[in-house]
């Protein structure tokens, strides 16, 4: 059996309390709280007692894992956040013919918001929801799987660096997710990330975005924002 480290232990516990981990993420957790609010847990996992120094020790060692680096801030704070209300989506099997009538679908409303999420045995049509009617009625009802209305894209247009800059993207859906939003999809294309919820999170998902932004921003000193 191998025994676990006490550094294993208060990672896997800051792993999983969103509340810590936005602390430390925005630099106001005060270590030593966490390392004593921490301590009774961590010695339940243990099997033994540990001393409030070594929590402390750990503590600042995991801390370096949620501290955003200054290419991945630089990237949040040029990022633009804007949002598209009233989508649906539906999804159904993954076939030529529903990869094809995806395309002449697509073809056939160009001005309107129409994008196709490919998996391996499924297919996801995410489209302005005036058209939905429309686009269901193009497709064979036996072959759908899923669908769903009044949700809104909230759209990230980073700049050209997010390409190279691993960990970007997580920073957006860490933040979301230590608020309890549930991402219903999500999809990246080149500087874009697309990030679908329903309705009535959506000016919540933007206010949590921007305020990711603008935090970035203020800890790089941007001074016009």
């Amino acid at each position: 059996m191998v025994e676990l480290s006490l550094a294993k232990v208060v990672q896997y516990l800051i792993e999983g309390d969103p509340s810590i981990q936005d602390a430390i993420e925005r630099g106001y957790a005060n270590l030593s709280a966490v390392a004593r609010l921490l301590k009774p847990k961590a010695e339940e996992i243990l099997g033994r007692r540990v001393t409030l120094e070594g929590m402390v020790t750990s503590v600042k060692r995991v801390r370096v894992r949620f501290k955003p680096l200054k290419g991945q801030l630089k990237v949040v704070a040029d990022s633009i956040i804007t949002i598209r209300t009233s989508l649906a989506k539906i999804s159904l099997e993954k076939t030529r013919r529903n990869l094809e009538k995806a395309r002449l679908i697509s073809a056939e409303f160009p001005e309107a918001f129409f994008q196709v999420l490919e998996g391996a045995t499924t297919l996801t049509l995410i489209t302005d929801q005036r058209i939905f009617e429309d686009v269901r009625l193009k497709l064979e009802v036996s072959e759908i799987l899923d669908e769903k209305r009044n949700l809104a894209a909230v759209i990230i247009q980073s700049p050209r660096e997010i390409v190279d800059t691993p960990g970007c993207i997580t920073i957006f859906y860490n933040a979301l997710s230590r608020k309890g939003i549930n991402i219903e999809e999500t999809i990246s294309c080149y500087t874009e990330t697309v990030i679908v919820v329903r309705m009535e999170d959506s000016t919540r998902v933007y206010s949590i975005l921007a305020d990711l932004v603008l935090d970035a921003r203020k800890r790089l000193g941007f001074t016009n924002f």
